[in-house]
Formats: structure tokens, C-alpha cells, sequence
């Protein structure tokens, strides 16, 4: 009778270590969240001009259907939807004392003519193909800040993502950021 006794308390402990070893799944709302976590940039070391910067931000989604395919380009991701790009980015320039929305422009050889730029871009499905689908990570994208045509030196960026389902995120802003236009000098 002792032994039976033993084997069930060692039955027991398990079933406890069991239980309390199970991975408990997070709770996310379905419409995305994102929160600002950093900005950095990356100076051309001969140039001394700042030609890039990795924007950081953190995502959770509850039902993760955060991302699109390559062959999602039927409506509403055609090209020319407002659903197209998943990741938005606005830029900012701070200009008289007050953050402007510009269009970025370039000159463009094969037309002739001066075009806009976007920052807006498609990111890959995230969504994990097992177990839970709620989501949660931390995102980079790099962007190219340079911009000849601009005398301004600070500058900022609005985002906000959406998911397959076309909901939108809550949208951030990066504090203000200054870049250096100037070139060193021998």
C-alpha cells in the first residue's frame, strides 16, 4: 500500500510539472498594435553624409495575419490600392520651425523627368505555421535617407501597417531625427 502511495505522488508531481511546463499562448487583440522601440543611423564613413537609417518597432497581432506574398497582387493588394504596401511610412521634414508631410523626388533618365519616392513597402507573412497565431516580434527596415534636393537636416517618420485583413494599426511617430547633409572636407 505504501508503494501505491509513492507511485501516485510521483504520478502526481509529474502530471504538476507537466501542466506547469505548457506553454501558455499570449492574448493579442486581431487589429495590429506597433510601438516605437529605436532609430539608428549610418553615416557614409568617407563622406561623412547620412545615407541610411534602420527604423525599429515592435508588432502584435492576435489572429496573425500580419504580412503578404509574393503573389498577392490581386484586389484589394493590386498595385495602385491603397492596400498594395502593408508598411506605411510618411516622411517628415522639419522645415521653418515646423514638420512638413514632403514627397520625396528624383530624377528620373529613362522619362526624362522628376518622379516621387515612397518608403511604403510590402513585408513578408509572419505568421508562425504551428501552434498559436498570435504574433508578436520586433521589425527593422532600413531605410535611404539621403536626399540632395533637401536643405533641411531634421526629419521624422509616421507608421502604421495593416493586415490581411485591411485593418490598420494604431500609427507612431520617431522623435525627431537630425541627418548630416554636409560632406567632410580634406
Amino acid at each position: 500500500m505504501k508503494r501505491q502511495s509513492q507511485i501516485i505522488f510521483v504520478l502526481f508531481l509529474a502530471f504538476i510539472a507537466v501542466m506547469a511546463s505548457c506553454r501558455k499562448f499570449e492574448d493579442y487583440p486581431v487589429i495590429p498594435e506597433i510601438s516605437y522601440q529605436g532609430f539608428w543611423l549610418e553615416n557614409n564613413v568617407t563622406t561623412g553624409i547620412t545615407e541610411r537609417g534602420v527604423l525599429i518597432f515592435s508588432y502584435k497581432d492576435g489572429d496573425g495575419n500580419l504580412g503578404l506574398a509574393k503573389g498577392d497582387t490581386m484586389p484589394p493588394f493590386n498595385f495602385g490600392s491603397p492596400y498594395y504596401y502593408n508598411l506605411i511610412l510618411d516622411y517628415y521634414e522639419m522645415q521653418h520651425g515646423k514638420f512638413v508631410k514632403v514627397p520625396l523626388v528624383f530624377w528620373n533618365q529613362e522619362t526624362q523627368q522628376y518622379d516621387t519616392l515612397t518608403f511604403n513597402s510590402r513585408f513578408p507573412i509572419l505568421t508562425p505555421l504551428t501552434g498559436n497565431k498570435a504574433i508578436k516580434g520586433v521589425f527593422q527596415d532600413t531605410l535611404f535617407l539621403y536626399n540632395p534636393l533637401s536643405k533641411f537636416d531634421t526629419i521624422k517618420f509616421g507608421v502604421y501597417i495593416y493586415d490581411r485583413d485591411l485593418n490598420k494599426s494604431n500609427a507612431i511617430e520617431t522623435p525627431p531625427i537630425i541627418i548630416n547633409h554636409d560632406t567632410i572636407q580634406p
